[in-house]
């Protein structure tokens, strides 16, 4: 029984929850907000949690705001964009000729083996670095999706509702 326990609360900081918490939070958002283009022109700043958005959002209203959520929903869902992508398999394509080049050269000694063991411990660290960020991104992502069905809900008079 503890067991459980434990386990259940380290599956509630789960990267899977946090993303499963952000795309439902946009889900609701989409399925509440029935006339979006009612958000055009709606400030963030009068708002406290979205305030902060102002300078990341090209519009700085509620529909950019709501259009940027639904993108990034989209993001998580199926994959980054197309030039994401490109520039990944490029990447990818330039580590490979790094590791085949590598390979082989003739000076593997016990220095290398050393390197990368120190490689393979950066990259832990640079994982749970970014792993941290993305939760903590999503975190506020979800809060902000909850408070924008919120703020919608009051502009069309139905704070109420749903809560």
């Amino acid at each position: 029984m503890m067991m459980q326990l434990a386990e259940s609360s380290n599956q509630k900081n789960s990267l899977l929850n946090a993303m499963n918490r952000f795309i439902g939070a946009v889900n609701n958002m989409d399925q509440t907000i029935m006339v979006p283009s009612m958000l055009r022109d709606v400030p963030l700043d009068e708002d406290r949690e979205m305030g902060s958005l102002k300078s990341d959002v090209d519009d700085g209203d509620m529909y950019s705001y709501y259009e940027l959520l639904k993108s990034i929903r989209s993001d998580i869902e199926w994959g980054v964009r197309c030039a994401s992508a490109d520039e990944g398999r490029a990447d990818s394509m330039k580590l490979a000729r790094r590791f085949s080049s590598a390979s082989t050269s003739s000076s593997a000694s016990s220095a290398s083996s050393e390197e990368e063991e120190e490689e393979d411990e950066d990259l832990q660290k640079q994982f749970q670095y970014h792993l941290t960020g993305l939760q903590g991104v999503l975190s506020k992502l979800t809060l902000q999706a909850n408070s924008l069905t919120k703020r919608y809900k009051q502009e069309i008079g139905i704070g109420g509702w749903g809560q």
